[in-house]
């Protein structure tokens, strides 16, 4: 686990320069504080920060083949690399040290492109062969790994782990892209393939990207997606335990290191089911870690308290303060972008507890989108039942005006909250699960933001994303469709995004058995009836757990990693929070509403409405721009 950096010319042949590698590849040393390590020749320059994972000793990077030719830079786990080992060594291939690292050079070799299918695990890689004049870049399938590149303006190549790695590079413009911001507002991060900047990409998960010396750059290309082919006729007894043999198989693969391993442990059905697979699986007891906060009703501790105590596991559990805003400009720091989902703050934190006593940890990642286990979920699918009874033509306009004309109650109970629900009736199925997932609806945002910058966007909605994954979407059932779209936007942009940046910030390791790609194909092919069932999600996993775990754990209601924002930016974030938002530095942007941002305040301190999304939003967008320099809102033109 590491970070890499590089830079590649792609006319041929000129010098990089050494010390704009170096603070590229120094600008993540937290991701890899073990050892660092550079190659450059004409035309090239590849940098890797090191965390020693497998094979301590040796597996130093960038790595080469034999005669020098092929070099690589690779940030993950190859899980199966002893059995490609063994296939490519029958095949004539030496291998120098034992690391996963030195499969992917011989892979290349002998497979070509091909290679990237047959590799499973998480994985962010470029290679250069000088033979073949060309560079290839391969990220894994759910994007489980960041990578990040851009074409500089003077034919230059630059890429690296994180963001931040190619704001180094003085060349590279800080142009903000209105689409993103306007993506940014309605997810709360910044969904692939774009950046915040117009003049950086990130390479989609499931995409490879080849360049010839003295060729133009050609489109990233798929080589993998979700299939959601459905298996042949199964009983629900047939499909729990086979889920339960795929699930441990799977844990099993991710449980190789050489260094100290555990498991994060919040009590909630995903995470207890790893740590039970785990248990089963090892001699030792596992470590398990959770946090706790000193307000009971965010604090589910006591739940991960139990599974600890059944599994007999060494755990660890500290509690922190729910007044823990300090983290602000660090998360901005680590994100490099704006980022909004508030869980950032306790997954900081955890990964900060288990880092004192684990170099890897498990997590259940990936459980809500296989199963269909998130509350939004539902609600799709309850709309979609209602939808299914009147044709679109008739829903439009009755469902449409009741939506404007019921009045917004977001302080109600859910079940009088009709405004939402009567908004998202009067669409199609992408539009109201858009609406749903979205932080802040298309009204909130064309208030939010200044004629002038609706103006730039040039009719561009946020929407377009999802409308996009859906039309690629390999299945025409509704509950695969939405979980294919968070597969594609949620799960890589915000999840696995603020894993990886938050985990990588204590040097630690976070595995996703729950990811693996094996495990996510054959659960996509389980029909939807048995995922989201009776209004539960989750059901067929749920099922199959229960000769593991308690159904005080299966079936208690789901609190998620929240914290009590609303009550901060009421409190103690009060003038910080003003401060932030009308900072003149923000508004000369040209991007929000003045006015609106000072109505947005007043109704929320004076407890008139709660705008706690959106100033939230808002204050991460402002703490991005100072730690990018006030001139990252120059995208004017």
């Amino acid at each position: 686990m590491c970070g890499i950096v590089g830079l590649f010319d792609m006319r041929g042949g000129r010098e990089i320069d050494r010390a704009t590698l170096h603070r590229m590849n120094e600008s993540q040393f937290h991701r890899g504080p073990v050892e660092g390590g550079l190659h450059l020749e004409p035309g090239l320059g590849f940098g890797h920060r090191r965390l020693s994972i497998i094979d301590l000793a040796s597996g130093q990077q960038p790595l080469f083949n034999e005669d020098h030719s092929v070099v690589v830079v690779f940030n993950g786990e190859i899980y199966n690399f002893q059995a490609l080992m063994v296939e490519l060594q029958a095949l004539g291939h030496t291998f120098r040290t034992h690391c996963d690292t030195e499969v992917i050079v011989h892979a290349w070799e002998q497979w070509g492109e091909a290679c990237v299918p047959r590799l499973r695990g998480m994985f962010a890689f470029t290679i250069w062969d000088r033979n073949a004049q060309v560079l290839f870049m391969a990220r894994d399938r759910l994007g489980i790994k960041p990578m990040h590149y851009a074409f500089l303006p003077d034919g230059m190549l630059a890429f690296g782990s994180e963001l931040k790695t190619l704001l180094c590079l003085p060349n590279l413009s800080r142009e903000i892209d209105p689409r993103a911001v306007e993506d940014y507002f309605a997810y709360g991060y910044v969904p692939e393939p774009r950046t915040i900047f117009t003049s950086a990409l990130k390479l989609m998960p499931g995409h490879t990207l080849t360049l010839r010396v003295g060729q133009a750059a050609p489109p990233p290309k798929k080589y993998w997606d979700v299939p959601f082919t459905p298996h042949a006729p199964m009983r629900d007894e047939e499909m729990e335990e086979e889920l339960v043999v795929r699930l441990r198989e799977a844990v099993a693969s991710h449980l190789i290191a050489d260094v100290p391993l555990g498991a994060f442990l919040s009590g909630g059905v995903d995470s207890s089911a790893v740590v039970a697979m785990m248990a089963g699986l090892s001699r030792e007891p596992v470590n398990t870690c959770s946090i706790g906060f000193n307000d009971t009703s965010f604090d589910e501790s006591v739940y991960a308290q139990q599974v600890a105590d059944q599994y007999h596991t060494n755990h660890q559990r500290e509690i922190v303060d729910t007044d823990d805003y300090g983290l602000i400009d660090t998360l901005a720091a680590l994100y490099d972008e704006p980022y909004a989902d508030s869980s950032a703050i306790p997954t900081y934190r955890v990964c900060e507890l288990a880092r004192k006593r684990v170099t890897v940890a498990l997590s259940g990642d990936g459980g809500d989108e296989n199963f269909a286990g998130y509350r939004r979920h539902r609600f799709a699918m309850g709309e979609e039942k209602v939808r299914s009874m009147m044709p679109l033509t008739l829903r439009k306009p009755l469902f449409g005006m009741l939506g404007k004309v019921y009045p917004k109650a977001d302080w109600a109970p859910q079940m009088f909250r009709a405004k939402t629900t009567f908004e998202a009736l009067a669409r199609d199925l992408v539009e109201g699960y858009f609406h749903g997932v979205s932080i802040q609806a298309d009204r909130v945002r064309d208030n939010l933001f200044s004629d002038a910058f609706r103006t730039r966007l040039q009719g561009y909605r946020a929407i377009e994303v999802m409308r996009g994954h859906a039309a690629n979407a390999p299945t025409d059932d509704p509950l695969s469709i939405i979980q294919y779209i968070d597969m594609k936007t949620y799960l890589p942009g915000d999840i696995l995004t603020k894993v990886d940046r938050a985990s990588m910030a204590h040097a630690l390791e976070v595995r996703v058995p729950l990811l693996d790609h094996q495990f996510v194909e054959w659960v996509s092919g389980l029909p939807s009836s048995s995922k989201l069932r009776n209004g539960e999600g989750k059901h067929v996993f749920k099922q199959a757990l229960k000769p593991y775990l308690s159904d005080d754990i299966l079936y208690r209601k789901k609190m998620g990693f929240s914290i009590p924002l609303g009550a901060w930016l009421r409190g103690p974030l009060r003038e910080s929070m003003r401060r932030a938002v009308l900072n003149p530095a923000l508004l000369e942007t040209g991007i929000f509403n003045e006015t609106y941002l000072k109505q947005m305040i007043d109704q929320h301190q004076s407890g008139a409405k709660d705008h706690t999304v959106s100033l939230w939003s808002v204050l991460m967008f402002e703490a991005f721009l100072r730690k990018n320099g006030a001139s990252a809102a120059a995208g004017s033109h």
